[in-house]
């Protein structure tokens, strides 16, 4: 892991994000290596030669964080990279940020997939408006742990009941959602007592991670390998444009017959399109 410390002038950006005003991103980069992060396009502006998952710049600010701008918005914590990450149990960016906006009148979602969060379980119970996501797309851990360096699942339901205890609204967002992989009905019944609301979004492959995923899928699920090219091979003469519609019909018939409370997340691209045109 390449870790080196940058200087910025602020934690603070503007996000065109469906459901955000602002993002804050107090590392550039992330350990948990994610196989299918799309994130990884921030090499691009970053300059890094490095693979994805193997840096990680440890953002300063000298300066405090302008409230003022954020009053009445809604900031996500973190867009690109994992703001509870490994690194943070030494360095404490993210504290040092939540402790700057405790009293502030706003609305603030974390997301992660990391344990550590439970260390601010302190800081988090003074939030007025605060939901916590931690994000799962498997219970099996050994697929988990292919796709991901993070806590395992275990750790992560672990997560979801302390803040749960601890008064914390828990969102259990079931990302990516893997055809025929993600189980989302035996996710929801094994978190269901600590989560207040279901986050659901599709898996998109773009970039270079698209190979990558494919080949995976062609080497541990070849009986999988078909359906995958017919989702995300344009060439494939028959391609599925009816697995993600009956997929999202799915979920709304099992959480309205289970009073499950949820948000879908499918088809990012255009809620980010739509936001970007209400502008």
């Amino acid at each position: 892991m390449v870790i080196n410390k940058i200087n910025t002038k602020s934690y603070l950006t503007k996000s065109n994000l469906p459901a955000s005003d602002f993002v804050i991103n107090p590392y550039v980069g992330c350990p948990h290596s994610c196989k299918y992060c799309y994130a990884c396009f921030m090499k691009r502006f970053s300059g890094h030669q490095e693979k994805w998952g193997e840096f990680v710049d440890i953002k300063i600010c000298g300066t405090p964080l302008n409230t003022k701008k954020i009053i009445g918005k809604t900031v996500f914590m973190s867009s690109v990279t994992d703001c509870y990450n490994y690194l943070e149990e030494e360095h404490q960016l993210t504290r040092k940020i939540l402790e700057q906006l405790v009293d502030i009148d706003f609305t603030l979602n974390i997301s992660t997939k990391s344990k550590l969060i439970c260390r601010d379980i302190d800081l988090l119970k003074k939030f007025k408006d605060l939901k916590v996501s931690i994000s799962i797309n498997c219970t099996d851990e050994g697929f988990v742990s292919d796709m991901e360096k993070a806590s395992s699942v275990s750790e992560r339901i672990e997560a979801l009941r302390e803040l749960h205890e601890a008064g914390i609204f828990t969102v259990l967002f079931i990302s990516p959602i893997f055809p025929e992989i993600t189980d989302y009905r035996e996710i929801i019944k094994k978190t269901k007592p600590y989560v207040a609301e279901y986050w659901f979004e599709n898996l998109n492959l773009r970039g270079s991670y698209k190979k990558d995923i494919l080949s995976y899928i062609e080497t541990n699920y070849p009986e999988l390998y078909p359906l995958y090219c017919s989702l995300y091979l344009k060439t494939t003469m028959n391609s599925n444009n009816n697995y993600w519609p009956l997929l999202e019909a799915d979920i709304e018939k099992y959480c309205a017959e289970n009073k499950i409370s949820y948000k879908n997340y499918f088809y990012h691209d255009k809620l980010v399109e739509n936001k970007l045109k209400r502008k």
